[in-house]
C-alpha cells in the first residue's frame, strides 16, 4: 500500500532502440490516418487549379525535358519505341515520389511544432504521414501515364509486376533520409536551407532527365552508387520495357533502401526524447 502523494505510475523513456517502432505506430494508426488526411486537405486549398497541380507539373516537366534533352541535345531513351516526352514522364513519376516524401517527412516535426511541444505521441508518425498523400498523387499520375502509353501505342508487359518493388524502394529510401533530416532539422534549421539545394544536385545527377546508358562509360560504375540510379532505371523497365542491362544497380538500391529506413528509424528514436525540449 502506497502513502498518500507518492506516484502511482513513473512514465520514463525505453532505453532500446527499435528497427523501426510498429507496436507504437500501430496503436497510433487513427492518428496516423487523420494527419494524411489533413495533409491531403490543406495542399491545394486555395489554389487556381487545385489537384490539377498533380497532372501539371510532371507534364511540363516532361515536356521540359522532351524539348532538351530529346529535341536540342538529342539523346536517347534506349529505346527507339519510347518517346521522350514519355520517356521523362515517367522518370518524373517515380522522382516526384521519392523528393516529396522526402522534403515532406524532413520538415514535419518542425511544421507540426505545437504538437510536438505540447502533447505526447509517437513522433515518427509525423513523417510517416506524408506518405498517403504523395502516394494518393502517383496513383493519379498512374492513370495519366496509362493514357500515355495507349496514345504513343506502347503495351504492357510482365515486368509491370516490378513496379510496386520500385516504388518502395523510393519510400524506404525517401523515408531513411527523411527521418535523418528531420531529427537534425530540430536543432538545426539550416536543414531546411540546405535541402533544396541538396534536391536539386541530387536531380541532376540522377538519370531522371535522361538515361543511365547515356552516361560515359568510364564514369558509369561512379553513378551507379547513386542508389536512385537502380530505383528510376527499373521502375522504367517495368513501366516502358526499357532495356535493363544493370541489376546490379538495382540490388544496391535495394539493399541501400532498406538499410538507410532502419538507420533513419534508429537516429530518429534515439533523437526524439529531445524533441519537445529544443523544438
Amino acid at each position: 500500500m502506497t502513502s498518500a502523494g507518492s506516484p502511482q505510475l513513473v512514465i520514463k523513456p525505453s532505453r532500446r532502440v527499435n528497427l523501426f517502432p510498429w507496436r507504437e505506430v500501430l496503436e497510433y494508426r487513427d492518428l496516423l490516418r487523420i494527419l494524411a488526411q489533413r495533409d491531403v486537405r490543406l495542399r491545394y486549398r486555395q489554389t487556381a487549379v487545385g489537384v490539377l497541380w498533380v497532372l501539371l507539373q510532371p507534364l511540363i516537366g516532361a515536356g521540359l525535358f522532351s524539348f532538351v534533352f530529346g529535341a536540342i541535345a538529342g539523346l536517347s531513351t534506349g529505346d527507339k519505341r519510347i518517346p521522350y516526352f514519355v520517356f521523362g514522364f515517367a522518370g518524373l513519376l517515380i522522382w516526384n515520389v521519392f523528393i516529396q516524401i522526402f522534403q515532406k517527412s524532413s520538415d514535419s516535426l518542425v511544421g507540426n511544432s505545437g504538437l510536438v511541444s505540447k502533447i505526447y505521441f509517437p513522433r515518427i508518425v509525423l513523417p510517416l504521414s506524408a506518405v498517403h498523400g504523395v502516394l494518393l498523387d502517383f496513383s493519379i499520375g498512374v492513370v495519366v501515364m496509362a493514357i500515355l502509353m495507349a496514345v504513343y501505342g506502347i503495351a504492357f508487359t510482365p515486368a509491370l509486376l516490378f513496379m510496386p518493388v520500385a516504388v518502395l524502394m523510393a519510400i524506404l529510401l525517401a523515408l531513411g533520409l527523411g527521418l535523418c533530416a528531420a531529427a537534425l532539422n530540430v536543432s538545426y534549421r539550416d536543414v531546411r536551407y540546405v535541402i533544396p539545394v541538396f534536391s536539386q544536385f541530387l536531380l541532376w545527377g540522377s538519370p531522371v532527365a535522361y538515361a543511365a546508358a547515356t552516361i560515359p562509360q568510364s564514369v558509369q560504375w561512379l553513378v551507379s552508387l547513386n542508389p536512385l540510379v537502380g530505383i528510376l532505371e527499373s521502375f522504367r523497365w517495368a513501366v516502358l520495357g526499357t532495356p535493363m542491362t544493370n541489376w546490379g544497380a538495382v540490388a544496391l538500391s535495394a539493399v541501400v533502401s532498406v538499410v538507410m529506413f532502419m538507420l533513419g528509424s534508429a537516429i530518429f528514436q534515439r533523437a526524439e526524447r529531445r524533441f519537445a525540449d529544443v523544438i
